[in-house]
């Protein structure tokens, strides 16, 4: 019987290694079908998951207490199982090298537990060799089994959104690879189980590997493209959005917009890419001219916040700014990576401290990452310019009332900073000085 017909038959489990954004939506979906055991190290993590309340925000309250899933932060358990997946994140140090820390401890606890017959799949986000040079090495050595006879190998790349509730596991065509044919087929047949839209199998875990690491890469530079033209039409006058929908009726025209890029994907993986070209000798120079210009982004909209107070007469140190929104993307109460840290690190160099509001947020997370405390948006009261940070669901709704009631009105003309152009422009412009990418 093959291990893919022990699982469907429940004579074996599956693990799921890393229960955060990616990989708890994961092990709910294949919950669904199988016997399911969700390992985090995270004991807090866990005890929420238990408790039925779902911190991502990914699948809900209701769905977490009503999953078949058995949270644990005892790796101990890992030992029941025999197919695992690895859905850890892969971050960059502050150098922009990345940091495969978090994936070498998961191989690490991995290893320790890791039983004869098992295949182990990888879903985070790597360059090119590190499943097979990295991470298998760990998995022997902490096991004592070898790789390709006491157990196999896979990576499957994750395509997760957070936050987005149409794009989700089941609806997305889900790359898989394995270190041979056997393993291959084992792998898909095992994805199939919950990704209605089918898998594509790989011809090695290389190209798995290489195919997710340049989808974010492409994303990447497309943004930084509009990003580069957002910056060039504001100094002529021109407003960009009107410019990218006449530009957008032409049938091939790529509907990328400007924005803060940041998160664990697109504002990430381009650097691990980068990063194992320049140790085969080659420097990037598109990838990383795309990083520059997004990375420096933050910067830009608090230095034409700071040029706008001054249009406006309104004194730049000390003014009353509010930034409405910090997640690194909407609907989404995570901030790790976010680019709005970069505003209010930028604005604070100017004598700025800007109050913050994100009711979608994680506000532990914020303060503890970045010592942000925020506010309710009852406070934001008397300001001089307010930014429109984030497009939140929350944010959206918001009149022009709202909007009139955020502002001192003794000054003559407020500042309004539109990021990602959630507002009528036309709406704001006479009254205000609003300004957007």
């Amino acid at each position: 019987m093959s291990l893919y017909e022990q699982i469907v038959n429940k004579k074996e489990k599956l693990s799921l290694v890393g229960l955060g954004y990616v990989g708890m939506p994961i092990a709910v979906a294949f919950a669904k079908k199988i016997d399911v055991i969700g390992f985090d190290l995270n004991e807090q993590k866990i005890a929420l998951y238990k408790n039925g309340i779902d911190p991502t925000n990914e699948v809900g309250n209701d769905v977490i207490k009503e999953t078949a899933v058995e949270f644990t932060a005892d790796a101990a358990r890992l030992r029941e199982a025999k197919f695992h997946i690895v859905a850890v994140p892969t971050p960059v140090n502050d150098d922009h090298t990345p940091d495969l820390s978090p994936v070498e401890g998961a191989s690490r606890i991995l290893g320790q537990n890791l039983t004869k017959g098992s295949i182990v799949v990888f879903e985070s986000t790597v360059y090119p060799g590190v499943t097979e040079d990295i991470c298998v090495p760990i998995l022997e050595q902490e096991s004592g089994l070898k790789c390709g006879v006491d157990f196999k190998i896979g990576y499957s790349p994750e395509r997760i959104n957070p936050g987005d509730k149409v794009h989700r596991l089941e609806t997305i065509t889900k790359i898989v690879s394995g270190m041979d044919e056997e393993t291959l087929e084992e792998i898909a047949k095992i994805y199939e189980l919950v990704v209605e839209a089918g898998v594509y199998r790989a011809e090695s875990i290389k190209v798995a590997e290489a195919a997710k690491v340049i989808e974010n890469s492409q994303r990447d530079i497309n943004i930084a493209f509009m990003n580069e033209l957002s910056i060039i039409f504001n100094r002529m006058g021109i407003d960009t959005k009107s410019v990218l929908e006449a530009a957008g009726t032409k049938w091939n025209f790529l509907k990328f917009y400007p924005g803060l890029v940041g998160g664990h994907c697109i504002g990430v993986d381009p650097y691990y890419l980068t990063y194992k070209a320049e140790q085969l000798g080659y420097h990037s120079q598109i990838i990383l001219s795309g990083r520059r210009i997004n990375d420096d982004m933050g910067r830009y909209v608090a230095e034409s916040l700071v040029k706008n107070l001054i249009k406006a007469d309104i004194a730049v140190k000390n003014a009353k700014v509010a930034i409405l929104g910090f997640t690194f993307k909407e609907n989404c109460p995570d901030t790790r990576n976010t680019k709005v840290i970069d505003i209010y690190r930028e604005l604070k160099e100017y004598g700025i401290t800007p109050l913050v509001v994100d009711g979608a947020a994680d506000a532990q997370e914020a303060e503890r990452l970045y010592g942000v405390t925020f506010s309710r948006i009852e406070e934001v009261t008397d300001m001089d310019a307010v930014i429109i940070a984030v497009a939140h669901d929350a944010f959206l709704k918001l009149d022009r009332k709202a909007v009139d009631a955020f502002f001192n009105h003794a000054n003559k003309q407020k500042v309004l900073m539109d990021i990602k152009g959630l507002f009528d422009r036309k709406a704001y412009q006479e009254e205000y000085l609003y300004w957007r990418l």
